[in-house]
């Protein structure tokens, strides 16, 4: 279990609401962290000039090891204009904030069009174009061209936000913890009243919109609350994807790597009272697209990021949570790809190969982060900037007062839960759907339903946890028998094969036997008769996963809870330390990613690896040499649209570009744009050197990898005879 299971956490607080007692044996940790006083909301920013960055071993921090994604209340201009010789105004960051739209709850997009065009990623719409496909049609295989706006296809639930306006409430939400002692305490009563500011707030535009909504986000940890006004727009509608094959050509090998040669892009449409909605703002489309040195921007929603941590903090992520987390992912990928390459059409009627899609994206991701915490350089780079920021509190005596020790805590923090490591690596991702057997988790919320019942719990909440419930889908037996497989040996490896609960359970079989057992002869793992057994009382009912729930809940639910309150204590000394490092830099660093809009800055550039040197774009002559090269091989096929071009398609037009944007998860279908905020690129991931920039920013060889403008609609005109579109694009220009 893991501090981003957000449905074990939820599922532990009603269990305490409802006044339930977890086992207290699975573990016994203590820790020592002693509380600290608040800091003013206002930052008194501190001179480092004098602070020596630690030159021993020849490390050094840089001015940018905190990244360029920064928040449009406060863009750095000054440094643009030094940077770029470029100065942009207020009405230039109104146009990038009000062109950029966040896709759903995943991605990133933008208004391409007068008449509502939105462009993203494929892999951001592959979810969407499976759900619009109709029966025999495979759409995400095949691709998706509407001829007429008529022909356009409304995907349900999908939406985008527009982001309209922010605003710094940081003050209000400081004073609701102003009487509350203990930091913890303040720090829970602080992020209690920010939801109900943002209740509040979300309700007054209402009354003015109904389509806007409020959301408060905590930068710096918490040192800095602001409020995000976005207009969300339900109508949405599938124009154009392309061929999953092209749209993700190269597959998992190429994922991460550079040269690319991805048409990584879908376009879809706004649509309001029935017509295409005519936006105020979108970005006019380049077709001459950028060149080597241009500076360009990316305008997104980047997830999150770990670049304001401490270094023990990244210590325990390397040695404990990402090698945890690497071992079920790589273990849940096995079993998925067995069953998608054997039974290719079901699993696309189960929406499994975007499943396993996802896995691997995060497979090699997390791989590429763990090799980054491995480096010795950038665990001492970020020791030096520890230094610095550290040296600056003691300088300081109203700093030093208040955070003196928060390093030493939060060191502390960390040995209390590397003390329960191996018995969390037993719950990794026991409540995550995507990487759990879906039957132990109906298991699980039938579970929590009828204790809670039994309890007194409120209509509301049991109707709630119900509807949560029948949500998650009906998966293969072969599926479920190795998912099950899996999670009893992780069980049993975590917390030992002599834990009386262990004993108990392989006393007389073993962990593929009683996995088989389950799969084969539950009835909860069909959707109607999980839903019977939840309203007739599922722990009263003979099914076989009730004896194996009632023994591993009690050991989930404490472990849960001991770590919840760890979590809820490293929340607090993060708040402090999110506190402590805006009093030192002010808006110079800008807050981790939170997947609230941000814009980064950066220039097309090549880079050196492998000993030689990329260069900043690839061309449609590359793809062809790559299919070629990899004859035979899936990931590298051509998709039949491709495979004679027309005579006069232009091989040389660049396909992607490479540039030293800062980017992460999140952005996703964010738009390149140059000084113009004209589309150049649609960025679509980082390459393999980038993918430490989660901890710090480094730009010598990590790159943002986009797909250029002149390739999508070169592509659009000549493969896929997008007339309307190209048109549409083109006379969108300003």
């Amino acid at each position: 279990m893991k501090r981003t299971d957000g449905l074990a956490i939820t599922l532990i607080a009603l269990l305490v609401a409802a006044g339930c007692t977890v086992a207290k044996d699975t573990v016994v940790v203590t820790e020592r962290a002693e509380r600290q006083p608040v800091a003013s909301t206002e930052p008194a920013v501190v001179d480092t000039s004098e602070v020596d960055p630690a030159p021993s071993l020849g490390i050094s921090n840089g001015r940018f090891d905190g990244g360029k994604m920064w928040t449009f209340d406060h863009p750095p201009t000054e440094y643009f204009t030094e940077a770029y010789a470029f100065a942009p105004d207020s009405q230039w960051f109104a146009k990038a904030r009000l062109g950029m739209l966040r896709f759903s709850t995943y991605c990133s997009a933008s208004f391409v069009s007068p008449a509502g065009l939105v462009l993203t990623n494929h892999h951001c719409g592959r979810e969407s174009i499976s759900s619009v496909s109709k029966k025999d049609e495979a759409l995400l295989d095949n691709g998706f061209y509407a001829e007429s706006e008529e022909d356009e296809r409304r995907v349900e639930d999908l939406f985008v936000d527009q982001l309209m306006s922010i605003e710094d409430v940081s003050a209000k939400v400081y004073e609701a913890g102003t009487d509350v002692r203990g930091a913890d305490a303040r720090n829970k009563a602080r992020q209690a009243f920010a939801e109900v500011l943002e209740k509040q707030l979300t309700t007054t535009a209402k009354l003015a919109d109904t389509t806007l909504t409020v959301e408060v986000i905590g930068l710096y940890s918490g040192g800095q609350y602001s409020a995000y006004t976005f207009k969300r727009y339900h109508d949405v509608r599938l124009v154009m994807a392309p061929e999953l094959s092209i749209g993700f050509f190269g597959g998992d090998p190429d994922n991460f790597t550079f040269p690319r040669y991805n048409l990584d892009m879908s376009l879809f449409r706004v649509y309001e009272n029935g017509e295409p909605f005519r936006p105020e703002v979108h970005f006019a489309w380049s077709e001459d697209g950028a060149s080597v040195g241009d500076p360009v921007f990316v305008i997104g929603n980047p997830g999150t990021t770990s670049r304001l941590s401490t270094v023990s903090q990244l210590i325990f992520e390397r040695d404990n949570n990402l090698p945890q987390q690497l071992a079920v992912l790589k273990s849940r990928a096995g079993i998925m790809k067995a069953f998608v390459d054997e039974y290719p059409e079901r699993a696309d009627e189960l929406d499994l190969r975007n499943t396993y899609f996802s896995i691997l994206n995060t497979i090699k991701a997390s791989e590429g982060q763990l090799a980054g915490l491995q480096d010795v350089s950038l665990i001492a780079r970020r020791q030096k900037s520890e230094d610095v920021l550290r040296q600056s509190i003691i300088n300081s005596d109203s700093l030093s007062a208040l955070y003196k020790n928060i390093f030493r805590d939060l060191a502390e923090m960390q040995r209390s839960k590397e003390a329960v490591s191996d018995q969390s690596a037993a719950f990794t991702f026991f409540s995550t759907e995507l990487l759990t057997s879906h039957v132990l988790l109906r298991a699980l919320y039938g579970y929590v339903h009828d204790i809670l019942k039994q309890r007194g719990a409120p209509q509301d909440q049991l109707d709630e946890l119900v509807t949560d419930a029948r949500e998650i889908a009906d998966w293969p037996v072969s599926v479920e028998k190795e998912y099950i497989e899996a999670r009893l040996l992780e069980l049993r490896n975590g917390l030992g094969p002599a834990h009386p609960t262990m004993t108990a359970l392989f006393r007389k079989t073993t962990p593929a036997q009683l996995a088989d057992s389950i799969a084969s002869n539950t009835a909860i793992a069909d959707s109607a008769s999980f839903d019977s057994l939840l309203l007739n009382g599922y722990l009263q009912s003979k099914d076989v996963t009730v004896s194996l729930i009632q023994s591993i809940a009690p050991l989930f639910f404490s472990l849960g809870q001991q770590l919840s309150s760890f979590e809820e204590k490293e929340e607090s000394l993060n708040a402090a330390l999110g506190r402590a490092q805006f009093a030192v830099y002010g808006h110079s660093v800008p807050p981790d990613a939170s997947f609230s809009p941000r814009i980064s800055d950066g220039v097309v550039a090549g880079y050196e690896y492998n000993g030689t040197r990329a260069p900043a774009f690839s061309t449609f002559y590359g793809l062809y040499d790559r299919a070629n090269s990899y004859e035979a091989r899936e990931e590298w096929e051509l998709p039949e649209s491709w495979t004679t071009p027309p005579a006069d398609f232009d091989m040389s037009i660049p396909m992607n570009l490479v540039s030293t944007n800062d980017i992460t998860g999140g952005n996703s279908g964010s738009p390149l744009l140059n000084t113009d905020l004209q589309i150049v690129g649609l960025a679509f991931d980082s390459n393999i050197e980038a993918l430490p920039n989660e901890y710090l920013f480094l730009d010598e060889a990590g790159r943002a990898i986009s797909v250029d403008s002149r390739g999508m609609l070169h592509a659009l005109d000549k493969i896929y005879d997008a007339t309307r579109i190209v048109a549409e694009l083109r006379n969108g220009r300003n």
